[in-house]
């Protein structure tokens, strides 16, 4: 029987931790405040806050924001590019989109300024035929030169070495007998693809938050071996799975969307257990909110994600799109006398007004206060300060009453919030109607219903455990290794053999970096898939392959059939083209007993409200009983308006919605829809 297992989460607002004792079903659980720019010693903090005694522990699994937010604050390593003569402009040119499609105007900030892009003499064509011989000493050179400039770190990128990375293999044994460190990031080695673009803005990404992310969990795990930890950490990929943190920064740009990859972990998770396979995930945090949806209980992992404009990142990550509306997300008045909300978030520090830390803005989890949905009593004198911000940032521009200007702030961010939800399904052709809406985080369950009616979503599933989602989904997450092939040839031309080698190859390269990590599992499975097109065509779809021998005609029939599915269109007389070849080799941990995360000593046979208060419903007040969660009986069967308080969130339930639980303790709401 395994020992203690921890999950730990790092969000933008909070630090979230659940600890797992498999033998006994026992769970300890912290939140606390995320400690920014060095987010270790919030992770220290919460485990203090759960009393963990660290040499009890078997297994710690991290999700950290530390790549995601330097990416994204472009708070990064000094870079450097090597590339092919004539191609270091690549990165500026990029597709020749704009950041706002009808717009004028827009601004972008390449990961690599034009100075440190320095190009040498080689050149390979799409075949992998040596054009132009690599110039060793001009490589030398450069890589003494970016040197010289202060870069830390240094991508190798050269035209075509997708079809042959034999330039690149030896630039960077050159590189390296000059080069001060091992940061040394070939484009071919992590994405062995075509589009150079797209290739060379994924290397550049990895070498530019290499050395951020190995020195954040040198330092992290250091300081768990201080106080006795003598397992390995692992972190969480954002492709759903987890790798040791021994070898996670040679692979840095994998563990971009880690955090909210572990919650759609923890959804599938949920769902299974419930009988709910279709889910869309709504996680809203202190400072944003992420969507995914989730089919036939498998995790939508995409190798075409941009993270914002120009930031295309191709390896393998769950499917998950972030709008700026998060409980912190700040509420104002622009010039033009418009309300706008977020993105711009007053994370922890120091946080909405109401929790009195020095916030001055009104943010999401003003209004809520304020509309009664949140216990003024709990806040204090920082209530009162909310209001009076709300009356005179909101209100009074807009010539409204205070409950009027919360109501407008929180209807104008559940349209954000809708809008994501609606490009993960109905942009893809799904109906949401099909799906159950999973709510989760600090604040998802408070805007949930609002969303689900909006949507027209039958039903709501919360979990036991919304506010610490993240963190289970590290505890429950399996291990992953994902691979990418470029062959880009027409099914009817292609060599069907080599393609059966490389799924081969693949797989059997998977399974070994699985059977490395010394984790318990229960089995380790391969899913097959092809990114395809038809000729002449430049979107790329993914087809999933029911295993890793596919006639031509399979691929083709599959390939009809997916297209099909997406766009209800047929083309018969078009042939197919197989751009990249897939695999993902998945390594099964023993599942876990979700029913261990409530509490059954403190339920009680009916549901009694704690308290009655004021809450604010579609433009009034209307008098809403409050329940305690953990006293809640598991045979819940409760109709709306009514508020639901536990440690970790409130959940708000309109009128005329029901409620009941299930024996893992989710609450299932079904929405009512005029």
């Amino acid at each position: 029987m395994p020992g203690l297992v921890a999950g730990i989460d790092v969000g933008g607002t909070f630090t979230d931790l659940v600890i797992v004792d498999p033998a006994t079903g026992s769970v300890r659980l912290a939140k606390v405040p995320t400690t920014l720019p060095n987010q270790a010693p919030g992770v220290l903090n919460a485990l203090d806050e759960a009393g963990a005694a660290l040499e009890e522990i078997d297994l710690i699994v991290h999700g950290t924001t530390t790549t995601t937010n330097a990416v994204l604050e472009r708070a990064l390593a000094r870079t450097g590019l090597i590339t092919t003569f004539g191609f270091r402009d690549v990165f500026e040119l990029g597709r020749r989109t704009r950041p706002k499609a009808y717009g004028m105007t827009g601004r972008f900030v390449p990961i690599i300024p034009r100075d440190l892009r320095l190009e040498v003499p080689e050149r390979m064509d799409a075949r992998g035929t040596v054009l132009t011989a690599l110039d060793e000493t001009a490589v030398r050179s450069a890589a003494q030169t970016l040197i010289e400039m202060g870069c830390e770190a240094v991508v190798i990128h050269f035209l075509h070495a997708y079809a042959n990375p034999s330039h690149e293999l030896r630039a960077a044994q050159i590189v390296a007998e000059v080069w001060p460190n091992a940061y040394i990031t070939t484009g071919h080695s992590l994405l062995s693809e075509s589009r150079e673009y797209e290739r060379g803005v994924t290397a550049a990404v990895n070498a530019s938050v290499q050395p951020l992310l190995e020195r954040y969990v040198t330092r992290l795990a250091d300081k768990l071996a201080d106080r006795g930890y003598r397992r390995d950490l692992l972190v969480m990929n954002g492709n759903g799975g987890m790798v040791s943190a021994r070898t996670v920064s040679k692979e840095a740009v994998k563990t971009v969307m880690s955090g909210p990859a572990s919650g759609v972990m923890a959804a599938i998770a949920t769902g299974r257990r419930a009988g709910r396979m279709n889910l869309l995930t709504y996680d809203m945090g202190g400072t944003s909110t992420d969507v995914a949806m989730i089919r036939n209980g498998r995790a939508p992992v995409s190798n075409e994600i941009e993270v914002e404009y120009a930031m295309p990142i191709h390896v393998p990550m769950v499917d998950v799109r972030t709008v700026g509306a998060g409980g912190g997300s700040i509420a104002r008045i622009d010039a033009g006398g418009m309300l706008r909300v977020g993105p711009e978030s007053a994370g922890s520090s120091p946080g909405p007004i109401c929790y009195g830390r020095g916030g001055t803005k009104v943010t999401i989890s003003d209004a809520n206060l304020l509309l009664g949905r949140l216990p003024a009593g709990r806040f204090g004198q920082a209530a009162l300060a909310a209001r009076e911000a709300m009356a005179e940032q909101i209100a009074a521009p807009l010539g409204l009453s205070v409950e009027q200007a919360a109501e407008a702030v929180v209807r104008i961010a559940n349209t954000h919030m809708a809008g994501a939800i609606r490009m993960v399904s109905l942009s893809v052709g799904a109906d949401p109607r099909d799906f159950a809406l999973f709510a989760f985080g600090g604040a998802g369950p408070l805007h949930a219903v609002a969303l689900a009616r909006e949507l027209a979503v039958p039903t709501v599933l919360i979990p036991a455990r919304p506010g610490i989602t993240n963190a289970l989904g590290c505890v429950v997450a399996d291990l992953r290794q994902d691979f990418v092939r470029t062959l880009n040839q027409p099914v009817d031309r292609v060599d069907i053999d080599t393609v059966h080698a490389i799924f081969a190859e693949q797989e059997a390269e998977g399974r070994k970096l699985i059977g490395a990590e010394n984790i318990r599992l229960v089995n380790v499975r391969a899913e097959y898939s092809a990114d395809m097109q038809f000729v002449g065509q430049t979107h790329l779809m993914r087809v999933a392959l029911p295993h890793g021998q596919p006639s031509r005609q399979d691929l083709q029939r599959l390939f009809e059939e997916a297209y099909h599915q997406r766009f209800r269109v047929d083309l018969p007389s078009i042939k197919a083209n197989l751009v990249n070849l897939n695999v993902s080799v998945i390594g099964e941990r023993p599942e876990m007993d979700l029913s261990a995360l409530i509490d059954r000593s403190e339920r009680r046979a009916e549901a009694v409200p704690s308290e009655w208060r004021q809450v604010w419903f579609d433009g009034s007040w209307v008098h809403t009983p409050v329940y305690w969660r953990d006293h809640l009986p598991l045979s819940l069967s409760l109709s709306g308006p009514a508020i639901i308080e536990q440690m970790d969130t409130t959940v708000m339930i309109e009128p005329d919605c029901h409620v009941t639980s299930d024996p893992d303790g989710n609450l299932i709401v079904e929405v009512r829809h005029d």
